[in-house]
């Protein structure tokens, strides 16, 4: 992608009032529409999506295709997909405004900053859909399911609030079970290495984006995996 394409992308998502922006990740604020400052911890419920619905967060979201797909087929649900490139939400960001859909925004952050722009028990459930699995054992700490990142979900989670990985990588499928088991504060409670080779678990789990079926047609197998934390 072009400079000039980025720029305008980044231009343009300014105009967007379904899309807010931390753009100093030193100094966490956020931007609405217009590039005006705005406070939305503890308020997407009364702010934004005006209904008490639960707010379910996608992580990584990239182009928005999974957060789009699920506004579209849960309306009784709010969806926030949370990616640190602008240039990837602002795909998702047109869709959902082309398509008049307002339960679904964007938040445009580094993930680990999250804690700043939810309030303690503001979500209800967490999805991470094929997020970058971080190969190298040094970066394992930079996987979304690693204990430095469960630990802000567990402060943002409502009690009982769910937790799911959908992926392609055993080695992140691996290493999630396996930090999850060595948490005595974490119940598993479901997971398997090959989501469509049986009836499904959960409704949602049906869409597929564009690079989930790039990866089924040449024989990979998607794995799942869902959690909370015990009370």
């Amino acid at each position: 992608m072009s400079r000039r394409n980025k720029l305008f992308k980044f231009a343009e998502i300014l105009t967007y009032p379904n899309v807010f922006e931390n753009p100093d990740f030193h100094n966490p604020h956020l931007l609405g529409l217009n590039g005006e400052p705005v406070e939305m911890k503890g308020k997407w419920d009364e702010a934004f999506f005006k209904n008490g619905n639960p707010i379910i967060l996608e992580l990584a979201c990239g182009r928005g295709e999974y957060s789009f797909a699920l506004g579209k087929s849960f309306p009784n649900k709010n969806f926030i997909g949370v990616d640190i490139k602008g240039a990837r939400i602002y795909q998702g960001a047109t869709k959902v405004l082309d398509a008049a859909l307002t339960n679904v925004a964007f938040l445009r952050t580094k993930i680990e900053l999250i804690d700043h722009f939810f309030e303690a028990g503001e979500i209800s459930e967490i999805w991470i859909t094929f997020p970058d699995p971080f190969l190298r054992d040094s970066k394992a700490n930079k996987r979304l399911t690693s204990q430095r990142f469960l630990k802000l979900y567990k402060h943002i989670l409502k009690p009982d609030g769910l937790i799911h990985l959908k992926t392609d990588d055993p080695k992140l499928y691996d290493f999630t079970l396996e930090v999850l088991n060595e948490d005595s504060t974490i119940e598993v409670l479901y997971n398997d290495d090959d989501i469509y080779s049986k009836p499904l678990p959960e409704e949602a789990l049906e869409i597929k984006t564009y690079y989930e079926i790039k990866h089924l047609a040449i024989g990979r197998t998607i794995k799942y995996v869902k959690f909370k934390f015990k009370q």
